[in-house]
């Protein structure tokens, strides 16, 4: 057997051990990719994954089938933009477009953050990724005249997008034992 011939999950350590990992340990590590208990079941389900594309487009299909409560449970998994959760690396990661904003930026990215969760009813999701602040500032301006229904859909594709960011990266780095947050 040549080297071109291993299976594609075996080409990526933490795609194998997340197919490997017992049932409580994988859900543990789904629910720190997404909060939602029901996209978490519906991935878990799944298991063993072929490849990332396979994974990533059950996520897909799990994110287009939540219901409200589900994408709501989800949706409350993230911080808002510009306070990721303390002590928490991956949402610093993923928000880092936002560290070094002048001040005065940081302080209208509040006031908005505040407005859309009071028009809304929950935090602005966005996949901030390698996103500036100022692009995130635009975004959360532009959305703010969204009606709800509009705004719904449009979490939804972000959360997708954020799930995929998260997923691939729990493809290709190893899962260590005990360890979260991919």
């Amino acid at each position: 057997m040549t080297s071109s011939s291993t299976s594609p999950a075996s080409a990526m350590p933490g795609l194998a051990r997340f197919n490997a990992a017992d049932g409580d340990v994988a859900l543990a590590l789904l629910r720190e990719v997404c909060a939602s208990a029901a996209w978490a079941r519906e991935i878990l389900a799944r298991r063993p994954y072929p490849d990332a594309e396979a994974l990533l487009g059950a996520s897909d299909a799990a994110v287009a089938a939540l219901g409200t409560g589900d994408l709501d449970e989800a949706v409350a998994g993230h911080p808002p933009i510009g306070r990721p959760a303390p002590g928490d690396p991956v949402s610093a990661r993923e928000q880092r477009g936002m560290a070094g904003a002048p001040a005065g930026l940081r302080a209208e990215m509040l006031e908005l953050n505040l407005a859309y969760q009071e028009k809304f009813g929950h935090v602005f999701l966005i996949c901030a990724t390698d996103l500036t602040a100022e692009h995130l500032y635009d975004a959360i301006r532009n959305r703010m005249d969204n009606t709800p229904e509009r705004e719904r859909e449009i979490v939804r594709g972000e959360l997708g997008r954020i799930n995929r960011l998260r997923l691939a990266r729990l493809a290709v780095h190893p899962v260590s034992e005990g360890a979260t947050r991919p």
